[in-house]
């Protein structure tokens, strides 16, 4: 059993009871200014965050990350865009283009039923699902973290995802250089696509290294405003104990390398929840180590609230009136915050 399948029980646990059945609460308010303000369920990230802390999932794992792209397409979901639109999805297969969801929902029960177990039985089907996403950019192609895409708008909304938990100095250059690279691809190709950036980052930095801090957090929002680079960035600053520190990885991994295109191949289905009992699932939740989200010490431009608002907002400016409804609805509906 891996960690990654592992963790994916306890993700989609957590998101399913964030969102009961389905349904998300609506994250805009409006504040006394009139003006609507993009609210993040905290308290499931940092349940989230806590997953791979639990495990003692190394980077190299990719789990840490991942509860970043869960939580983002969860909140992306309480916006109101389409679930199987918003990938990765809350179960397996993580990705599943919705003309497919569509065809499977219209066919007749008893072989609706067969469709379906044998899709979610797989983490990929070589050109139906995926367990991951790559887009073309301008010039390569790019993995992608958190998606939303149809085959008639193309992408609509990027965001790729990083995360760092120690040696800050050795491995922040090589972060935001592949970010700025990153970027001027996908942005060239996809320049309606909302595009973003979020970084998690463990407080301790502020304390080991804070002239890292300072750089980092610099460039990180300027990466959020210059015309050839993200609309927005986001930044997750992560407080947790060292009695529950990830294992220490000196150097980050180097990139897979060169992504073919086609179909994902057939591999392990490494994205397929464990089977682990739900009284054990229940009891490891309850038990999670404590993160604590640090808002007063991450920049305003940096907020996770405003990289979300900016994310919704250019995805509806940049499309017609009648679609994304729910989202638009969400959006107008804005309950008034109490002071």
């Amino acid at each position: 059993m891996s960690i990654r399948a592992q963790a994916w029980v306890y993700y989609d646990h957590i998101v399913d009871t964030a969102a009961p059945g389905g349904v998300h609460t609506n994250p805009w308010v409006r504040r006394s200014d009139g003006q609507p303000s993009f609210e993040p369920d905290f308290a499931t990230l940092e349940c989230l965050l806590g997953v791979p802390l639990y495990l003692k999932a190394g980077t190299t794992s990719g789990v840490p990350a991942l509860a970043l792209d869960v939580w983002l397409s969860y909140e992306l979901r309480r916006a109101g865009f389409v679930p199987d639109k918003v990938w990765p999805r809350p179960s397996n297969p993580r990705i599943l283009p919705i003309a497919v969801s569509a065809l499977i929902s219209w066919l007749p029960a008893a072989l609706k039923a067969q469709v379906s177990q044998r899709v979610m039985s797989k983490s990929s089907i070589p050109g139906v699902t995926t367990s991951s996403g790559n887009i073309l950019g301008k010039n390569y192609l790019k993995q992608v973290d958190v998606i939303m895409a149809d085959w008639y708008t193309g992408p609509e909304l990027l965001v790729s995802t990083k995360r760092m938990d120690s040696s800050y100095g050795k491995n922040a250059p090589n972060r935001i250089e592949e970010s700025y690279g990153d970027a001027k691809n996908l942005r060239l190709r996809h320049p309606l696509a909302a595009l973003g950036f979020v970084f998690g980052l463990r407080s301790d930095i502020l304390q080991k290294e804070p002239k890292t801090a300072d750089w980092l957090f610099d460039l990180l929002a300027k990466l959020g405003q210059e015309d050839d680079a993200y609309h927005a960035t986001g930044l997750v600053l992560m407080e947790y104990g060292d009695n529950v520190a990830l294992p220490d990885s000196p150097v980050e991994p180097e990139p897979d390398g060169i992504l073919e295109p086609g179909p994902e191949p057939m591999g392990e289905d490494e994205d397929l929840p464990a089977d682990i009992p739900e009284t054990t699932i229940e009891e490891v939740i309850a038990g999670l180590p404590k993160v604590t989200i640090l808002h007063d010490r991450t920049p305003p431009v940096l907020s996770p609230g405003r990289f979300l608002g900016a994310m919704v907002t250019r995805v509806l400016s940049t499309t017609p009136v009648n679609m994304h409804d729910e989202a638009r609805e969400r959006f107008r509906s804005a309950a008034i915050l109490e002071d």
